[in-house]
């Protein structure tokens, strides 16, 4: 029986084939094997089958909810495939393998200069001799893929036909020459349908009897290559379809080459293909069968031979009309076939194409409109009396755009005119590994990639979007603002590459054609659709290549350097002393330096006239596609780079400068493991929103008002200065004041800020009115999901989420009603009742929300009062609506209601540990009244404030009666996440402020004793146990990976470097700390791996025009910060575990036909939907934590670093070993293993240890040559295993027993070749820790709980 998907893919088939003409062989299923269409569609694709688990390869149960639930938890249960590459090599070190998986900066930055190159054949010698250094250099590696060689083919045809015709013939046996390469697979890299596509363009334009002939005894004709591409198994119709082909006549020219070419070699089944391939170009495609046609436009078909009659008169011949050939025509066929066309749409959106296609030129209109507007009304030059953003931001862009094409010449000739540049003024030098390359960084084909109309508006946009990032008030940090603009000038290249493909965007499946997520049928339709798609979507690209930070930072500097120079405003003021106008012309932009926390950071600031209007005038200006919400649903996740928006290149994950994470996903995809993962954001990314217009109208209300309103900062700051007391020269009293007045200055600048980003909101949400959009989602490391867009979502404030709604509406219902009720009580604060208490609530108070809803600004603003005031004031809206309809229960709602977590990461912490005490204080227990962890916790320290307040502590008679939940809430729920002491003292302080009853100068202090003396971590700790000891099993386990090394690396990093004592004696010292490379990796049970990417501190200084830049490089990783690693892990691995549940209930909504929408552990739907929903979160969560997830984590950490050793010396440093003992660590030594460790000083180990001679021990001495080897008690000796790729190791070694590491400090490693536990290890298996004890709580129990989200 075939599924719906592949019995709609069958019919698809064979409507093809009523066209009776004849099928391709590749495309087409034959009528005896109608069972194996769907095969057919994804035939020139191999795609990898993960191992399911016996639960999925069983007989498909019908679509109903128990079939779905039964799916989901076998496929929980399985075994998680892993994803497992190999450690990164310290940046001193190379090998084969390591640049397979992670490639260097200097390879990264000749890439890029290839493709800057190649991009309208700029410099086409230059790439040449780049790509011959890498093909030397790096032959046979997948860095050098076929598209690279493609790229290179095409430019030499086009340089041979185009740019340099009198040297055509050496262009074109460049060509062949390395069309030869590839077609005898010497650098292992094959031809494809573009490369033949290419070879058979070059014949047509270079064969000997063509205009442009090219005389080559070694030239393929097309029956060679005709012959070569059947042996590959390639479709000829593919071929005729590549994107080489610019125009139908050349598209058609080929089909009759390679017909002729098929005659030759008798294949008449090429010869079918390609005449149906030809028919296929010339018949509009209409899915609209029984719709009569629009007869096409026809031209004259005239014979090609006269015809005469027995006298020899012409007979005149009646001319017939004839459809012709059209390649778009063919392609769009081509596309619908492979891709099943149910994977690409049949109609893109026009509008969301238009809004990626021509922002910047859009940007340019407006702008010269307006400024063309100013001029007609005499409001030019000096007559302007008002400034106005748009108009300095055109006089910007004429003179920027001036100043670039002048200044980009000045580099191309100035490259042009000397071999080794050396340019003082953006300082392009050579650097050391680029120069071993022979390769010089030179800007000019980066800079003339977009034209300079282009990346003048980019640099303008992209600094004032910038303004107030990174805690700069009216201004940016310098690198951030170089980076930026240097990425802004990447994506609109490669958009611009996307776009000139013209390539057909995948759509979504449909749901006629769903089988399940979870199910062994569904999973593999997942990954058959998105391989299919994506190989699709490459082959239809030109390549390119990633820019390194590096690169970026060049670009941006050059582009910010020229606008600081140019942009200028002109200031108007009155001399106080004659009352004279006085006019000035000053920098638009400016540089400056500010410390921060004691560092010198170099700052891009905005002129303070120029903030002022950013926060006044319209802003839609700079605002670029990437940043707002889409009008069609975003393209479904192909790729870790592939998704999203239609034509701005996407990443799915957001990686924090680290290519290991990047690598990972990328593997991770290619292997199948995260279609899961894709699909859940495609799930999200598809939801339909709209903006509420009642609430807009009121916000915008308030904001023209400039009044402050619910977080709607006023236009002018309107809190009072601090007055200066009297007694000014007592310290005390300035101090006092000096604290007032930074904290009133400071405020004073974050209105301005707030009131910048609601200003983007507002003018993102004009924009949008009356529209459906949509939000594309990608991942942060940890697998959460955030909306890309960044101002305006519903993850965004209270503001954004009460401009929001669904697009779709649901009826209301009885249950919906109540819900809706629940929901507002929640909102208003009024959330610790059972739901009979906050339903009465609002009745209670149904005459103020009556009065809300009518009278929102006019009356008696009760809604104001609220936790959530704008969302609150927008479902007093919908429920009046609702009331006011005559019928609520069939209102149509659109307003999504919450479903909340109590403090989601204690949830899960006390689901892991099944502990019962923490599990009531969550709500995972069944109770009559939702529990209130946070009021718990306040209590507790009231408690001890009491005990201090007897004492007369000042702070504790401060506090009294202070300490509310709210005070308490954000730690307690942080605490989960790894929150520090500081990190509590801020958070705690933020709230006392707040609160407004306590002096500004003695929050900081009162703060400093609640986290501290009043102990609010010891009471969160006390109360939940369970958590505590997972947290510190996670602890260890991350200290003792983060000082692990691969057994292959071992005997390396025992190599010892001499270095000289301060007294001139040497000190020798081992590797072992330079080798400690080996982040926490670990996989979600979706698949999905995580990587954390915690290093030490490695900066690379770059100078540019404007100063001096660090920046990170994350192509040269360093050593892993072993404290950062170990304390990040316990809140990442609970963050991997609550944004997989999330997936889990998104993709579980999605398959029973609910609208969902989360913001982390906040769940949204339809209030119709809630009951539906919250039995979804359960059976979802339930199943999550029925998978052993802490039993799997173990297991795959034994897995992952099976190999991995670690110095025993590290185990000594700090409470290592205290703690490892408390944990219930044992290693097993032999009796002569403890003995050498005794006989050697070593004592420390004595109270982990188990001395057994029945097992074999773990204690190894390893040495760097056979005949010196040290063995203790072994009695087996196991070699060193060599890479399979890489380079040998100089010095055969002998590691015997096992080996693990771990330290405290961020110093500890590096031992002293002489000391007694230098070259002595024991496996990381052999000291994980056990898992703690699991308490009695039964997960099941969450079923009966009704106040486990709510």
């Amino acid at each position: 029986m075939l599924p719906r998907s592949a019995q709609k893919l069958e019919m698809t088939l064979v409507s093809y084939s009523r066209q009776r003409l004849p099928r391709p062989a590749r495309l087409y299923s034959t009528p005896s094997k109608t069972v194996n269409a769907p095969v057919a569609a994804f035939a020139q694709v191999p795609l990898p089958h993960p191992d399911y688990p016996p639960i999925l390869a069983q007989r498909e149960l019908p679509v109903d909810e128990s079939s779905h639930l039964f799916a989901m938890q076998g496929f929980l249960k399985r075994r998680t495939p892993y994803t497992i590459l190999p450690t990164p090599l310290p940046d001193d070190r190379v090998s084969s393998l390591n640049s397979f998986y992670f490639t260097d900066s200097p390879t990264q930055d000749q890439l890029a200069v290839m493709d800057a190159c190649l991009h309208n054949l700029y410099d086409v010698p230059r790439a040449k001799q780049v790509f011959q250094q890498l093909r030397a250099s790096k032959s046979g590696e997948s860095l050098l893929e076929s598209r690279i060689y493609n790229s290179f083919l095409e430019a030499y045809i086009d340089m041979a036909y185009t740019k340099e015709p009198e040297d055509r013939t050496l262009w074109v046996e460049d060509a062949y020459q390395l069309y030869d390469t590839m077609e005898k697979g010497i650098e292992k890299v094959h031809p494809t349908s573009s490369t033949y596509a290419i070879m058979l363009q070059a014949w047509r334009r270079f064969n000997p009897e063509s205009e442009t002939p090219v005389h080559l005894s070694n030239m393929p004709n097309p029956t060679t290559l005709l012959s070569n591409l059947m042996d590959r198994e390639i479709s000829p119709t593919n071929v005729v379809a590549d994107r080489i082909f610019s125009s139908s006549e050349e598209a058609s020219d080929i089909i009759k080459l390679l017909s002729k070419a098929a005659v030759e070699l008798n294949l008449p089944h090429v010869l079918a293909e390609l005449g149906q391939a030809e028919s296929l170009g010339s018949h509009v495609p209409d899915p609209l069968e029984d719709v009569p046609e629009v007869n096409p436009v026809t031209r004259l078909n005239t014979p090609s031979e006269e015809t005469l009659d027995e006298s020899g008169n012409v007979i005149p011949v009646q001319t017939q009309g004839e459809v012709p050939f059209n390649l778009s025509n063919l392609r769009k066929h081509l596309a619908q076939v492979t891709l099943a066309r149910r994977v690409l749409p049949e109609d893109l959106a026009s509008r969301q194409k238009l809004l990626e296609e021509s922002v910047y030129d859009v940007a340019v209109e407006r702008l010269r409109h307006e400024a063309k507007v100013f001029d007609d009304l005499g409001l030019g030059g000096r007559e302007l009396q008002r400034a106005d953003l748009q108009k300095w931001m055109w006089d910007w862009h004429q003179k920027l755009k001036t100043r670039l094409e002048a200044e980009i010449k000045e580099i191309i000739a100035a490259e042009a005119k000397i071999g080794e540049l050396l340019c003082p003024r953006f300082d392009i030098h050579i650097d050391h590994q680029s120069a071993s390359n022979r390769t010089v960084p030179r800007m000019g084909p980066f800079l003339s990639l977009v034209k300079p109309e282009k990346l003048s508006l980019i640099t303008i946009l992209e600094i004032m979007r910038l303004q107030g990032s990174g805690g700069v008030t009216d201004g940016m940090k310098t690198a951030r603002a170089l980076l930026t603009v240097g990425r802004a000038v990447e994506n609109e290249y490669k958009a611009e590459m996307c776009k000139r493909n013209n390539i057909a965007i995948p759509s979504h499946a449909r749901p006629g054609e769903f089988t399940g997520y979870f199910t062994g049928l569904g999973y593999r339709d997942l990954h058959a659709r998105r391989v299919t798609a994506a190989k699709y979507m490459e082959d239809s690209e030109e390549w390119t290549s990633e820019w390194t930070q590096l690169l970026r930072v060049r670009v941006g500097s050059i582009l910010v350097d020229c606008l600081m120079d140019t942009a200028t405003i002109e200031r108007t003021a009155v001399d106080k002393r004659t009352n004279e106008e006085i006019k000035e012309h000053q920098p638009a932009f400016y540089h400056a330096y500010e410390y921060v926390r004691g560092q010198k950071l170099g700052v891009i600031r905005l002129n303070p006239v120029v903030s002022e209007r950013i926060a006044k005038d319209g802003v839609r200006e700079t605002l670029h596609p990437r940043h707002l919400p889409m009008l069609v649903k975003p393209k479904p996740w192909l790729s870790y780079d592939q998704g999203g928006y239609l034509y701005n290149r996407s990443a799915a994950m957001r990686f924090k400068d680290c290519q290991e994470q990047q690598t990972y996903l990328d593997h991770a995809s290619a292997l199948g493991n995260v279609e899961l993962v894709y699909a859940g954001l495609d799930v999200l990314g598809s939801t339909p929103w709209k903006v509420n217009r009642k609430i807009f109208d009121v916000v915008l209300k308030v904001w023209n008002s400039g009044e402050r309103l619910c977080k709607v900062p006023p236009a002018a700051y309107d809190q009072p200065e601090p007055e200066k007391p009297p007694n000014v020269n007592d310290i005390k009293a300035k101090s006092v004041y000096g604290t007032r007045l930074k904290a009133y200055m400071q405020d004073r600048a974050n209105n301005h800020s707030d009131r910048c980003s609601v200003n983007y909101k507002i003018e993102i949400a004009r924009a949008f009115l009356g529209d459906t959009m949509y939000l594309p989602h990608n991942l942060d490391f940890r697998g959460r999901a955030y909306p890309i867009p960044p101002h305006f979502n519903h993850i965004g404030d209270d503001l954004s989420r009460g401009l929001l709604m669904f697009a779709e509406a649901q009826p209301l219902g009885e249950r919906g009603l109540r819900w809706l009720k629940i929901h507002l009580a929640n909102l208003y604060g009024f959330d610790k009742g059972n739901f009979d208490e906050r339903v009465k609530f609002v009745t209670d108070h149904l005459e103020d929300v009556y009065d809300s809803a009518e009278n929102p600004l006019d009356g008696r603003r009760w809604w104001t009062k609220a936790d959530d005031p704008w969302q609150c004031l927008a479902t007093c809206m919908e429920l009046h609506e609702a009331l006011e309809s005559g019928d609520p229960h069939a209102f149509m709602s659109y307003l999504p209601v919450h479903q909340d977590g109590t403090c989601n990461g204690l949830q899960h912490y006390a689901a892991l540990g099944g502990d019962v005490k923490g599990a009531a204080q969550v709500n995972l227990s069944v109770t009559d009244r939702p529990s209130d962890v946070y009021t718990y916790v306040a209590n507790m320290v009231e408690q001890l404030i009491e005990e201090d307040l007897k004492k007369g502590d000042k702070y504790a008679i401060m506090l009294a009666g202070r300490v509310s939940r709210k005070v308490v809430k954000q730690t307690v729920m942080t605490t989960v996440y790894g929150v520090t002491y500081i990190g509590a003292r801020e958070q705690i302080e933020r709230q006392l402020k707040d609160r407004k009853d306590l002096p500004e100068e003695e929050c900081w202090g009162a703060s400093a004793y609640l986290a501290k003396k009043a102990c609010v971590l010891s009471c969160i700790g006390d109360l939940f146990s369970g958590a505590k000891a997972i947290q510190t099993w996670l602890n260890l386990c991350a200290r003792l990976i983060s000082k692990s090394i691969p057994a292959d690396r071992v005997p390396d990093a025992l190599q010892a470097p001499s270095r000289k004592k301060k007294n001139g004696s040497s000190l020798t010292r081992n590797r072992i700390r330079k080798e400690q490379m080996s982040s926490v990796v670990w996989t979600t049970p979706l698949g999905l791996p995580i990587v954390q990417p915690y290093r030490k501190t490695k900066r690379k200084q770059v100078m540019t025009a404007i100063q001096s830049v660090f920046i990170s490089d994350p192509n040269a990783p360093a050593e892993v910060n072993a404290v950062k690693q170990a304390s990040a892990f316990p809140p990442n691995f609970i963050h991997s575990l609550d944004a997989t549940h999330m997936m889990l209930t998104a993709l579980e909504c999605r398959t029973q036909g609910l609208t969902f929408a989360s913001v982390h552990d906040s769940y949204w739907t339809h209030a119709s939907s809630i009951d539906k929903m919250s039995e979804i979160i359960r059976d979802t969560f339930i199943a999550l934590h029925s998978s052993d997830v802490l039993g799997k984590l173990a297991t795959e950490f034994r897995t992952r670093y099976a190999s991995h050793k670690v110095p025993l010396a590290s185990l000594r440093i700090g409470k290592l070993l205290k703690n490892l003992e408390g944990a219930g660590v044992r290693i097993v030594t032999s009796s002569e293993q403890a003995a050498a460790l005794h006989e050697d000083g070593c004592t420390s180990f004595d109270n982990i240890m188990d001395v057994s001679d029945v097992e074999a021990g773990s204690i190894a001495q390893i040495s760097t040559l056979p005949e010196d080897s040290k063995t203790i008690g072994i009695s087996q000796k196991v070699e060193v295993p060599k890479p399979k790729r890489g380079r040998p190791f100089k010095n055969a070694t002998i590691i015997q027993g096992e080996i693990a590491s771990l330290a405290d400090e961020d110093g500890a490693g590096d031992e002293d070749t002489d000391s007694p536990l230098s070259n002595k290890f024991v496996d990381l298996s052999a000291v994980l820790p056990p898992l703690p004890k699991k308490g009695d709580f039964d997960v099941e129990t969450i079923k009966k709980s009704q106040y486990f989200f709510s």
